[in-house]
Parts: C-alpha cells; structure tokens; sequence
C-alpha cells in the first residue's frame, strides 16, 4: 500500500466515523426530552388525578419540550409561550391533526365532527359553514334577543331562590341556560318544548356524556383494547350519543316536514345546515349536521359553564373584587338594570376579572393536536402519530411572565391590551391557529352578560355561613377543567 493510498484511506475513514458519530448523537440529541419510561405503562404513573399540574412540575425538569410515553403512545409536551407560539402558528399546518379519544368515536361522531375530524376538505366545509352562517358578527347580533332572553330566565329563577332563601347551585343553573340558549340557537326551540314527550333530557344525557370522555380511559393509551372496553367507558358513550342522536333525528324530520308544507324558513342553524345539505347533497348529510351539534352543545354549555362558575368561585373567596365589580355596574349601567351584550365594552373591570378567570382556570388545560409525519419542532423530530398536548395551564402560570401567577388578580389586566382570541400566546383559553375554537366569539358575547346580570341583580353568599377563606378551590381535571365540588351560593336583593 503506497503512502497516497494509506492517507486517503484514513480520511475516508475518519469522515465515516464522524458522520456515524454525528447521525448518532443527533439522533438521541433530536428526540425531545423526557423521563425515562417505564415497561409496559411508560409514563402514566407521573400524571397523577391532575395531568395538566404534573406535566407542568415535569416541564420544569426537562424543558418546554418534553416528550412521554403514554402506554403505546407518544405524547410530546409543549409547555411555553414560545413553544405554543411556534406550534400553533408558525408550524400550524403540520400540527394541525386532531387525537381522537375512543370516548368520541361512539356512532362515528369523531368521523363527521368538525371537532374531531383533520383538516381535510370535509372540516373545510363545516368551518366555512360555521365562520359565514353561524358566527359572523350579523348573525350574532341577530340572535341577541333571544341570548337575552335566556339570561333573563336564569335571572328570574336566582330571584325564586332569593325568596325562598334557597342556594343555587351556581354551575347546574348556569348549564341550563346555556343549554336553552344553545337549543334556542340551533333549532329555535326551548329543551322544555321539543323533549316533552321524552323521558331522556338533553341536559342530562350531556352532562353524562360529558362525564364519561372526560374520564382517563385504558383504550387512548393502549388502542389495542378498544374492542375490550375494560371501564366500559366505548359502551357508554354510545348509549349517551345513540340518544342525543335520535333527539337531533326528531328534530330534523320535524323541520323537513314543516319544509315540505311551505312553512316560513326559520333563521337558526338547523335551517342553515339542511339548505347546505340539499346544495350539496354529497358533501354534507344527517350524519354532519347531528356530529355538528353534538360539537356545539358540548363546546358552548360545557365551557362556559365552567368560566362562569369560576368567576362566581372567585369572587365568592374574594367579596372585596365582587364590590369592585359591582360597583363598576352600578356606575356604567345602573343597580338592577338589565345588562345587553353591548354593555359589556364598557365594563373593563368585568372584563378584566374574565380575562383573570381564563389565566387561572383555562377551560381547556390541555390542547390537543398530533401530527400525521414526521416533524421537525426547534432541532427535535417529533414522530409521525405523536399526540401533541400545548399545556395552556402551565403557560398561564408561567413565573417568567406572569407576576404572583398562583393569586387572582384582575387588575393585572387593567393597563393591558391583551387579548383571548388567539394572538397573545399567553393567554390562549381557546387554543389559537385554525383550530382554535370556532364558538369562542359567542362565548365572549354571553360569559360577560351572564356574569354582569347575576353581580347586579344580586348579592351573593356562600350557603352554611362558610367563611370565603373556607371555600373549596379544588380543581377536577377532565375534557375542561371543572371544579370539584359544586359551588352553591346564596342571592339576596342589592
């Protein structure tokens, strides 16, 4: 072997190695970080009742990338602003994918849903659908009365419970009227009117299926036991859906019958949806319009009720931020006065205590997405298949960012600007991107109203003479981060 041939041998060589040496520590170096999983269950036994605090607890270890092996499945943490931030709008489309729970494939729902379906031509139909026909500034305002109305009635059942002295159960009557105001929204009935002959309620089959998807079930982190359904969890949400559908069914041939003998056209979704329908027979059937529903009920009644709650829970604990709000009321709209949506820009403390309540009680703890090939996010390689999860909670309590993140403050939003819809990534209660929730300009329409009439028609107390620094705070984790014990408070006339 001459002298030119060993030293262009062992440069060949050398580069080999370092090429080997590269690929190989990328390819660890690549992988978000993460603890190491254990066999068979991986890393399950971290999260705990409260996943979206142990997620946060473990970001602090492994950084706002952090990888878990969930039982078969991989999930990729995202745990700042930063990171949300890159996910959800610069690389959107990539992470644009929805994990479907086995909760929600009961009667293919997940298979029809806007909520649960990719972005595919079919979502692109029903969002475009939402955004110009259901959700545009003009139709909400056309619908204000009605949202009037139904606050009102809440009002009115509050006032029954202040004379006779009763509690309410703050949650359970917030539900209700956003269940009447959603029915009314949807089909241009009252649930008292349409469900009369029925012995299932709309409001209770919901609330039992909203119990049920948001337990932790076997089937999301071991697919191959969905045929089993150990908790029995697939058998019934399909007995909860099979229900809701056949209301949605009655409804439907209800007003297809009224179509048929020439009856005037109602302005409500359902009218909306079938004239869809009969344009585009191929696109969008029975199948849609019942999925879609069952989307707007549950993103409408569940998360609202849940803000609204939170907000009274709040200000129970702190009765010197109630006067404050109350005062602010008397001030712009007067003691007692009713309250329309377009108050609710003038009322910056109210707004101010919804934005706080958002930051410290997300809706949605956890958004869910996953991507459908491999990814590249910040120098690591996210897999194909991987459930993304943006950790809203623990960027809303950021310490970085956010002064005393564990204390409730409304006035830390009183000088600033900050938005909710999606472009401060902060604050993101409604997720941001194309996925971001299509309902959450009602939902900035009604949460104000609801919370500005019961804070003026009324004066509040907890029941049992239980001392605010007594009231349980206690968060229960599930499809939205819910309070664990009900609160029940007290009206009395200002």
């Amino acid at each position: 072997m001459d002298y030119y041939t060993l030293v262009f041998g062992s440069i060949l060589a050398l580069g080999l190695l370092y090429i080997l040496a590269k690929l190989s520590s990328g390819g660890t170096k690549r992988f978000p970080p993460g603890p190491s999983p254990w066999p068979v269950i991986g890393n399950i036994h971290l999260l705990g009742a409260k996943p979206h605090v142990s997620m946060a607890n473990l970001a602090k270890i492994y950084g706002p990338i952090m990888s878990l092996k969930l039982g078969q499945m991989t999930t990729v943490v995202i745990s700042s602003s930063s990171m949300a931030k890159q996910v959800l709008k610069y690389q959107d489309q990539d992470f644009s994918g929805r994990f479907v729970p086995g909760a929600v494939r009961a009667h293919k729902y997940s298979k029809f849903s806007m909520a649960w379906s990719p972005v595919c031509p079919q979502w692109r139909m029903l969002r475009k659908i939402m955004n110009t026909n259901i959700i545009t500034s003009n139709r909400l305002d056309a619908n204000q009365h009605m949202r009037s109305q139904k606050v009102k009635e809440l009002i009115a059942y509050c006032a029954k419970c202040s004379q006779e002295g009763e509690a309410v159960d703050v949650g359970q009557a917030a539900f209700k009227a956003n269940l009447n105001l959603m029915s009314n929204t949807l089909f241009s009935k009252d649930l008292a009117d349409p469900f009369s002959d029925s012995k299932v309620e709309l409001k209770d089959v919901i609330w039992r299926f909203l119990a049920e998807i948001g337990k932790p079930n076997l089937v999301d982190f071991y697919p191959i036991l969905e045929k089993i359904d150990l908790q029995g969890i697939g058998r019934r949400t399909t007995i909860h859906v099979d229900k809701l559908f056949k209301i949605f069914d009655g409804l439907i041939n209800e007003r297809l019958e009224e179509k048929r003998k020439g009856s005037t056209e109602k302005s409500d979704v359902l009218e909306t949806f079938l004239n869809s329908s009969e344009e585009n027979p191929k696109e969008i059937d029975h199948n849609h319009i019942k999925s879609v529903f069952l989307d707007l009920f549950v993103g409408a009644t569940d998360t609202t009720t849940s803000t609204v709650e939170w907000v009274m829970a709040e200000l129970l604990k702190q009765p010197e931020i109630m006067k404050k709000a109350q005062a602010e009321l008397a001030e712009i709209i007067g003691k007692g006065k009713s309250i329309e949506e377009a108050d609710a820009s003038r009322l910056l403390y109210l707004q101010c205590i919804i934005k706080e309540t958002f930051r410290m009680h997300p809706p949605a703890p956890l958004v869910p997405r996953s991507v459908q090939q491999d990814i590249e996010l910040c120098d690591y390689i996210i897999p194909k298949g991987s459930q993304i999860l943006v950790n809203v909670w623990a960027i809303s309590r950021d310490i970085t960012f956010w002064d005393d993140p564990f204390v409730f403050k409304p006035e830390r939003f009183w000088s600033s600007d900050m938005d909710v819809r999606g472009q401060d990534f902060d604050l993101i209660p409604f997720s941001a991107g194309r996925r971001i929730c299509p309902g959450y300009p009602l939902a900035l329409r009604v949460i104000p109203v609801i919370l500005g009439s019961l804070l003026n028609s009324f004066n509040w107390k907890l029941e049992a003479d239980i001392e605010p620094k007594d009231l349980d705070m206690e968060e229960k984790f599930g499809l939205t981060l819910a309070k664990a014990h009900p609160l029940r408070a007290i009206p009395s006339p200002l």
